[in-house]
């Protein structure tokens, strides 16, 4: 099936509704991986973070015209690139989701990965710190005590991380 096919012949219906397969799939994909790792209660807002962080990682890794099913192992080092600490991860996704709207316009996978993204950069959460360290050593412990405001894609990008590296 192609990645937005619709229930017509040759791709269209008269109109028909496009079904958004890649982000679908990159969405069953996430989901997969954090239930796996189980490290947060599916539902409860840091796996929603995680799972979106997850799914738009694996979407736009994709080219935009590649399926999303059958991913070779070797995709997941890529995914464990992108969500890195060190990587800028929030530049790469705005520049990939600019790229997909130059190339392909306004389809249904794009329009549900822009969505995701808006979700995880305007959406604040309250947590821990995760930059925070109250030593100068690097291995100091975060202090969990300590809350400050963020946006989710910063507490689900590190779930998606480590989920990644337990799948």
């Amino acid at each position: 099936m192609r990645p937005e096919s619709t229930n017509g012949a040759g791709g269209t219906s008269g109109g028909g509704l496009a079904v958004p397969m890649a982000w679908l799939c990159a969405e069953y994909l996430a989901d997969e991986v954090l239930r796996a790792a189980a490290l947060v209660a599916p539902g409860s807002l840091e796996y929603r973070a995680g799972l979106q962080a997850l799914a738009l990682t694996v979407h736009l890794s994709e080219e935009p015209d590649g399926a999303a099913a059958g991913r070779p192992v070797g995709r997941i080092d890529d995914w464990l690139h992108h969500t890195a600490y060190d990587r800028p991860w929030p530049p790469w996704v705005e520049e990939r989701l600019a790229a997909r709207r130059t190339d392909g316009g306004d389809s249904p996978d794009l329009a549900l990965a822009e969505t995701a993204w808006r979700h995880l950069r305007d959406t604040w959460v309250l947590a821990a710190d995760l930059d925070g360290r109250t030593g100068d050593d690097p291995g100091c412990p975060v202090d969990e005590e300590e809350r400050i405001w963020l946006p989710a894609w910063k507490l689900g990008l590190p779930l998606a991380h480590l989920s990644l590296h337990l799948r």
